[in-house]
């Protein structure tokens, strides 16, 4: 009866972790050759395990990554040339803790948008709000809350972002009210937050993008310059993958 009140005051205090973890020892024979302070000691840290998988949940369900993917699960086949060393570096998020930017080109069906939400999920894992958007749906909500005045919120929202994800850029070029809100959201986070950039053009390629050639400048300066680069080559993974599947 004793254990049952201190589960239900646990759980009251918002430990369920913890409260768990006590009944979970309840059940073990093993446990009991532990001392209190051991005991404790266990509690302590399913209670931290068990916060952090819920956060860690929450920032995932609010990042709305395109797919479900992480980086321990990368292909990397000779032909894509992806560095392992380099995806390692990145998966430990210390680029996100210096503010910098990461650039992800191919051709269709490299993976770009697989590679973008695989650091997005790592980033989340260590407790980094995340926000994945296809350009041309950035833009809409852009032009959405300018038009209902509410767009000072809407770029405050996206400025603490620890991760911004801008998927499939320059599928179709951007107009100068388009560019002037991006120029925004990108200046808002330079230098403070980290932004991940996916496209099918090569960098260089990217000024043609914009039909306003100074608004490209300023953009491009923001993002480009000391970013890391992930260029991925080789054949469609989707067809790779439907391959495997008839097979």
């Amino acid at each position: 009866m004793l254990t049952q009140h201190t589960l239900d005051r646990l759980r009251q205090l918002g430990l369920s972790g913890m409260a768990e973890a006590l009944r979970a020892q309840r059940g073990s024979a093993d446990i009991q050759q532990l001392s209190f302070e051991e005991r404790l000691g266990l509690l302590v840290d399913e209670e931290m395990a068990y916060r952090q998988d819920r956060r860690t949940e929450r920032l995932l369900k609010e990042a709305h990554l395109r797919v479900a993917a992480s980086l321990e699960d990368i292909d990397y086949r000779p032909d894509r040339g992806l560095d392992r060393d380099l995806m390692r570096t990145l998966g430990e998020c210390r680029w996100v803790n210096e503010h910098l930017n990461v650039l992800v080109v191919g051709p269709t069906g490299a993976g770009k948008t697989w590679i973008s939400s695989a650091l997005g999920h790592a980033a989340c894992r260590h407790g980094i709000a995340v926000r994945y958007y296809r350009v041309e749906r950035l833009c809409e909500e852009l032009v959405c809350a300018q038009a209902d005045n509410t767009l000072t919120r809407a770029l405050a929202r996206l400025s603490r972002v620890g991760v911004l994800i801008i998927d499939d850029w320059g599928l179709a070029p951007l107009g100068p009210t388009e560019a002037r809100l991006l120029l925004q959201v990108v200046d808002d986070r330079s230098d403070t937050r980290s932004t991940v950039i996916a496209s099918q053009l090569p960098v260089d390629r990217w000024h043609d993008v914009v039909q306003d050639p100074t608004m490209a400048d300023a953009i491009l300066d923001r993002v480009v310059h000391g970013a890391y680069r992930i260029t991925l080559r080789g054949e469609s993974m989707r067809k790779i993958a439907r391959q495997r599947r008839s097979s």
